[in-house]
């Protein structure tokens, strides 16, 4: 393969678990990937020491870059980490690797050879197999899933799985056009390129839940409520 890869971790007061989880994803891609990779810290608005352990860890390895945002948001950090990559493939995973690594190398073939737009990794479709989400959250995410699925008239089920990987000009065809700033970034992005006839393929991935996850689930209940009608209303 020939083609360059940047993997976002998008990271928020993580200096507990950065490091450690930085290096898993580093010596992974070093073993699988022989060049032209690299992984991009996006740092948004952390109120900890986040940003200078990042900051650490790309003057260590090579293989990696730092940006940051004084304004906290999941879909700021990865929209400013892409605009600023002059990589032939962006990607972006969870800071807290919920889902399997291992699916890395299915995922670039699946855009280098198979000609995708994007890849997504699926929680909710046949051969996924996730591990120690309640019984509440589970509930959530199917019921979300059947809710932007009727109201957005999309194909596919798992917007809000953190782990994509796409072409860098299918990405940049529609990256201007996404508004929203935090959580709801994943289903506007699809939406759009759905909309604007990019490939989609949704692939089943082996997912953990992370018990020490920030995300607020009400707030983002909401967040998503809200965009999902401004969407809907062409907004």
């Amino acid at each position: 393969m020939n083609k360059s890869i940047d993997i976002v971790l998008p990271v928020y007061n993580e200096s507990k678990n950065l490091e450690k989880r930085f290096l898993i994803l580093y010596e992974y891609m070093k073993k699988h990937f022989n060049k032209d990779w690299i992984i991009t810290i996006a740092e948004n608005g952390s109120k900890d020491n986040t940003l200078q352990l990042a900051k650490a860890l790309q003057s260590k390895y090579k293989n990696s870059r730092v940006i940051s945002n004084s304004e906290a948001g999941k879909g700021l950090a990865l929209k400013n980490a892409w605009l600023t990559s002059t990589a032939d493939i962006f990607g972006y995973m969870d800071s807290d690797l919920s889902t399997d690594i291992e699916i890395i190398p299915q995922f670039i073939n699946k855009i280098s050879q198979e000609n995708y737009d994007f890849v997504i990794g699926s929680r909710l479709i046949k051969g996924s197999k996730v591990i120690g989400r309640s019984l509440k959250r589970e509930i959530i995410s199917r019921s979300y899933s059947k809710i932007f699925r009727f109201i957005l008239a999309v194909n596919f089920f798992d917007a809000q799985c953190g782990f994509k990987f796409a072409k860098k000009e299918s990405v940049l065809k529609i990256i201007d056009d996404c508004k929203d700033k935090e959580w709801f970034f994943d289903t506007e992005l699809l939406y759009k390129a759905e909309k604007n006839n990019l490939s989609i393929c949704e692939v089943p991935v082996i997912w953990v839940d992370d018990k020490d996850s920030s995300v607020n689930l009400i707030s983002t209940i909401i967040n998503d409520l809200i965009g999902l009608v401004r969407l809907r209303l062409g907004k």
